[in-house]
């Protein structure tokens, strides 16, 4: 009876001896693993960098040539209002610069790489401060953003905001000035093909590199989503134990 204690004492020690190996194992990971993880952090941080820097010059290049075009063609249109006396061209001149003027205000407060960042509902958003701009979380953040400006950039709701304006243009040049209808025709046509030709020229490469980035890295859009870390997962549960080790 004593022989039979003193082996159940035994495996109770073993026992708990394995599990608390275990969970050393759970809290203290080796120093290969803590290095594996560095080397994913370091690769996803120079993988999306590197994305964000071309992303970021196309964005640029197209919202900087617009906003110069737009706020060129307003000086241009308000030049030659003041220097003419034809009273058609000054209601020309003097729609175009204000529809010309909307476009400029409207790069300016829509810029597809944002200043600041709007993560409010990003599980992240905690650890992306001001004083931390190049951290790996600000910089998926920030991909993200211009990923999704990009995308309502090319919306319905654009192409429709677009063309009240422009049928606006149409209908005061034919109604308010009591010019003839095709003159109210032409001007929504041309600034059908500015507005449409603007909507369609801005980048989209941002979109799909994000796509990428979170089908690579296993992210809401790919299905690596579903992939668990790797790592020991121990249960307990009355009347035994489970442990697995996923990889």
């Amino acid at each position: 009876m004593s022989h039979l204690n003193n082996k159940d004492i035994q495996r109770s020690g073993i026992f708990k001896i394995t599990l608390l190996i275990i969970f050393i194992f759970k809290l203290f990971p080796l120093p290969g693993q803590v290095s594996q993880s560095d080397s994913i952090t370091t690769e996803k941080s120079e993988y999306i960098n590197k994305l964000l820097d071309q992303d970021k010059k196309n964005a640029q290049i197209w919202w900087y040539g617009w906003l110069i075009g737009y706020s060129a063609a307003t000086v241009g249109q308000g030049i030659v209002y003041f220097s003419t006396d034809n009273k058609s061209t000054k209601q020309d001149m003097a729609l175009g610069a204000a529809t010309t003027l909307l476009g400029a205000a409207g790069q300016l407060l829509a810029p597809l790489v944002p200043k600041t960042l709007s993560v409010k509902d990003s599980k992240d958003a905690d650890n992306i401060t001001s004083q931390f701009p190049n951290t790996l979380n600000y910089s998926e953040e920030l991909l993200k953003e211009i990923a999704m400006r990009e995308k309502k950039g090319r919306s319905w709701k654009m192409h429709a905001l677009t063309g009240a304006v422009n049928i606006s243009t149409g209908l005061i040049t034919w109604l308010s000035f009591k010019r003839s209808v095709w003159d109210g025709v032409e001007i929504f046509a041309i600034n059908t093909v500015v507005t449409e030709l603007q909507i369609w020229t801005q980048p989209t490469r941002a979109i799909k590199d994000y796509k990428n980035y979170c089908i690579k890295y296993g992210s809401e859009y790919g299905p690596q989503a579903s992939i668990p870390d790797k790592g020991w997962i121990v249960l307990v549960y009355p009347g035994g134990i489970k442990v697995e080790l996923n990889f």
